[in-house]
């Protein structure tokens, strides 16, 4: 069957918080890897309200890092966590939000990632995040996405590594000029989602929406892959 997948960095709910719902909805993702989704006061209620007004419910527990998994009505949570990722002194604390879902008898294991601005610290979470999501992914039998704010160019080291483990969707379908910040003049893909190779990529490109949606959201565009998984 043919799932939607995306992502979308939300800065933090700090623009247009209507706006953000339209985009989102506007998506019609089955499963949404959200980062800088609200962490401090009122961060659960918040993120509910979010989701409940694209159509969407929270399958992810925690906080830490900022990132999120949302679903869709089509898609049965079967597992999700929010895992830490390893500490670097002065900087950010940085998390995977993993969720496993199934939809028609087609799984994903799906994780939502943010990446740091930092060198060191943006390689060695991409390569324990591959790590972590392919235990759990083969853990429930299930294919494997990995999306979120890379933070780098595609021609930069964490970003190849990612493409050399999982398909880079945009690379493989692409549909539109692929770029995501800034939201307001766009002139970098940064934001990306990585399936398991396999993994039928239909198509993978940004959202329909108003212009004034997409720039009043959000200081990132969102991303959403199509893709075929199962028999």
């Amino acid at each position: 069957m043919t799932l939607r997948v995306g992502t979308y960095n939300l800065h933090g709910l700090r623009d247009s918080v209507p706006a953000l719902a339209r985009v989102i909805a506007g998506a019609r993702a089955d499963v949404l890897c959200v980062q800088e989704a609200p962490r401090f006061l009122r961060w659960r209620s918040r993120r509910a309200a979010l989701a409940a007004a694209s159509g969407l419910s929270v399958a992810t527990p925690g906080r830490v890092g900022g990132v999120a998994v949302l679903v869709g009505p089509r898609a049965r949570v079967l597992h999700a966590e929010t895992r830490r990722l390893r500490a670097f002194l002065g900087l950010e604390r940085r998390a995977l939000a993993v969720a496993v879902v199934q939809a028609e008898g087609a799984r994903l294991a799906v994780g939502s990632l943010h990446l740091d601005l930092h060198d060191a610290a943006r390689m060695r979470h991409a390569v324990e995040a591959v790590a972590l999501m392919e235990d759990v992914a083969a853990g429930y039998g299930a294919a494997l996405v990995l999306a979120g704010d890379v933070n780098e160019h595609p021609h930069r080291p964490a970003w190849r590594y990612l493409a050399g483990r999982l398909a880079d969707c945009y690379a493989v379908a692409p549909e539109g000029d692929g770029l995501t910040f800034p939201a307001g003049k766009p002139s970098a893909r940064i934001d990306g989602v990585f399936a398991a190779r396999g993994t039928h990529v239909v198509s993978c490109g940004g959202v329909r929406a108003a212009s004034a949606d997409l720039t009043g959201a959000s200081d990132h565009l969102p991303v959403v892959a199509e893709l075929r998984v199962g028999h």
